[in-house]
Order: structure tokens, then sequence, then C-alpha cells
């Protein structure tokens, strides 16, 4: 499915609010918070110019997110930031006077810290993050996993000290559950989706995706002329196209949001004209991205700078992780989970459409910018599915730079 973005919002201004938490002031912000994490360092920027070549178009660079912080995916961006900053919040009203992250692991603020607990709902990634702020802070986390999450990932979640409960259904079940028992429990829950009247703690979410961009664009010789970005409830791809809208305007790349087939609840939002829930089918292999009910602050983002919409099927994810992990032309092999390379599989897609293609306005002079939005986040899922260990394609790699 493509759709071009024909939302009467379509390419009105941001919602001031959208303007604030993705700026340039924001974004800078959340870099000084970056670097008061372990961990912290850039992420690669893959050229992917063999691909370039076959595909017949100026450049591909891929912002290689299974770097980051260690957890392996972007996300170690949005729960762990937002866990920061709720704490600070809390600790400058209990204080009486502003808190900054300088003073972070105080005794004043890890005090505040230990009477916090934090929740969400995850499919993984996000409650890794959750759980890898609230320890790094001081803070408890109860994180709320469904049924289709491998127990892979929900031991990674614990290994961050977090408490981990099974909800039955799918993920927007365990979102339901979550809210419930955070609101009867008192806790604050740290959600990357949104809903009438819970908005505010997912644009910090969202705007801790910023360092992404930021990243890439001082790292890119010229700024790109695609991007394509693989969506859930929608927060990465808001994430991107907002900041790229703020800080490049008029020059701002074709942007184009890539859903799974099985999954598409922004693409099927913007077919409506408003945010609709899909209903549940057949899992799709994209896990990360197996969301079926918009968020809602992304969704305001997305009908405004989003330029168009498409979704890609389990051949086109399964295909793409194989060909990063065995890459031609000279290309370096990328390590990307189930749901990484999907922006990128939604370009291979564009390109084999004569009609998408010209839509997109894809030639010989695009430069394209594309994310990988994980790693081996499950590493035996992975060797199932490429046929060899992450370990070995990244040792591969490691030969190939050497």
């Amino acid at each position: 499915m493509f759709l071009i973005n024909s939302n009467s919002a379509y390419k009105s201004p941001l919602d001031p609010r959208d303007a604030e938490a993705l700026g340039p002031v924001a974004a800078a912000e959340v870099e000084r918070f970056l670097s008061h994490r372990q961990n912290n360092a850039k992420t690669p920027l893959v050229s992917l110019g063999g691909l370039a070549r076959k595909l017949g178009v100026s450049s591909i660079h891929m912002k290689d997110e299974g770097f980051r912080l260690g957890l392996g995916s972007f996300k170690a961006l949005g729960g762990a930031y937002a866990v920061m900053r709720l704490v600070l919040e809390e600790a400058s009203k209990r204080l009486s006077r502003q808190v900054d992250v300088t003073e972070l692991r105080s005794p004043e603020v890890l005090a505040v810290a230990k009477t916090m607990t934090v929740a969400c709902a995850t499919d993984g990634n996000h409650g890794r993050s959750v759980a890898q702020g609230a320890q790094t802070v001081g803070a408890r986390a109860v994180i709320f996993v469904h049924s289709g999450v491998s127990d892979q990932r929900v031991a990674a979640i614990a290994g961050f000290g977090a408490d981990v409960c099974r909800v039955e259904g799918t993920y927007d079940d365990s979102v339901r559950e979550a809210s419930r028992v955070a609101i009867e429990r008192g806790w604050t829950i740290v959600s990357d989706t949104s809903w009438p009247g819970y908005e505010r703690i997912p644009s910090l979410v969202m705007q801790g995706y910023t360092a992404i961009f930021r990243e890439a664009l001082r790292e890119l010789q010229d700024p790109p002329t695609h991007v394509f970005v693989q969506s859930g409830v929608g927060g990465i791809a808001a994430a991107a196209a907002g900041y790229l809208a703020l800080v490049m305007g008029d020059t701002r790349p074709i942007f184009t949001v890539v859903d799974p087939e099985r999954a598409a609840c922004i693409v099927e939002s913007a077919r409506a004209g408003h945010p609709v829930t899909v209903d549940h089918g057949e899992p799709t292999i994209m896990a990360m991205l197996e969301c079926y009910q918009p968020s809602l602050v992304a969704w305001r983002i997305l009908s405004r700078v989003a330029d168009a919409f498409m979704t890609v099927d389990e051949h086109d994810a399964v295909t793409v992780m194989k060909r990063l992990a065995h890459p031609v032309g000279g290309d370096p092999a990328v390590v990307a989970g189930e749901s990484g390379g999907v922006g990128l599989a939604g370009l291979i897609r564009a390109i084999g459409d004569r009609q998408i293609k010209a839509h997109l306005r894809l030639g010989d002079q695009s430069r394209v910018l594309v994310i990988n939005t994980e790693g081996a986040t499950d590493p035996l899922k992975y060797e199932a599915i490429v046929g060899e260990a992450p370990g070995s394609v990244l040792s591969r790699k490691a030969g190939a730079a050497g």
C-alpha cells in the first residue's frame, strides 16, 4: 500500500507544543543529558554506496542505532531520557529550586528518585530504556509485556532491575493494563504512545530521539533529499519528520513513513484522515512495530509533515535483514533486527515500483537517509532468520574495516 499525504493538515505548521518539543533548542538539551549517561557515543552513520549504485540513487546512509548506549536500539534515547527529566522535575518541586542534570546522582536527588516508581508497556526495547533510566537514577521500574514478547527480551529488561509483568493479548492490551495499574497505585507512566489527556511524557520520549537526526545532519556532507523511517505507534517517525521540518524548513527531505502491512495503524490513519485503530490479525515478524493504535501526538505531527505513507510485508523485512548481513558492492555488513531495516525495505520497494518511484521523485540525484532502529535484540531469533549469529556478522564487518 502507498499513499501520498492528502490530509487537510498537510504542510500546515506544527502545533506549538510539538515545535517546542522537537526543535533545535530541545535537541541540544537532549545531547547535554546524554553526556551524563554511561556508554554515551554517537552511533555509526554507514554509507551503503554499493546498494545505492544497484538501486540507482546517489547515496544511501544508514544511521545504525544497534550501537546506542549498550541497549541495541534507538529506544535507548527516549524512555531513559524521559525518566531522567521526570525525576529532576519531581526533585525540583520537592526541593523548591531548579535541579539540573548535573545533580542527578546527588544524595538529595537520589532520595527523591527512591520514592518514585515508573511503569510502561513495551514490545521489548522501550521497556529496556525505561528500566535502564530508572536504574540510572535510583527509581523503581515496573514493565508490562504482552504475550508475544520473547523470553530473551523479558530477561534483558529484568537485567536492569525492573519488575516485569506479563499481560495476555497484544501490545495495546499491555498499554491499557499498565495505565490502569499505574493510576491505581500512584506510579508514573512513561509511555512512548499517547492518548487523550496524556501527551507530555510521550513528547519527552520523542524528544530524546532527536539526537539521532542531529548527529546525522552534522556528519552528512550533503543533506538528505529523501528519508524513509519505520513506524509502530509513530514516535520515531514523528520525531524525525518534525525535527527535520523545523531545522531544514523549505529544504527538508521528502519524508516517507513505513508500516508493517499487518500492523499499519499509521498508514490506515493517513487513509482515513484521522487516527484509527486497526484490527488485530496474524502477528508480524516486525515485532517492535506491531502496534494497532497510533500515538495521537505522533499522528498530529505526521499528518502535517510526512509526505507519504507505505507498507512492507514479511518477505521485505526478512530480505533486508539478510541483505544487510551479507551486502554486495563493498558495503559494510550491518546487524539489523526484525524491525531495524524496515525503512530501507520501504526504499527498496519504492524503487521497484515505477509509480511510487515517480511520486517520490526518486532518481540518480537522490540522497537517502534511513535508520537501523535496532540490532539483534533477540539474538536467537536473528540467527534463525539470517542464518548467521549477530556476532559472526559483526566480526566480518570488523575484518572488512581492517
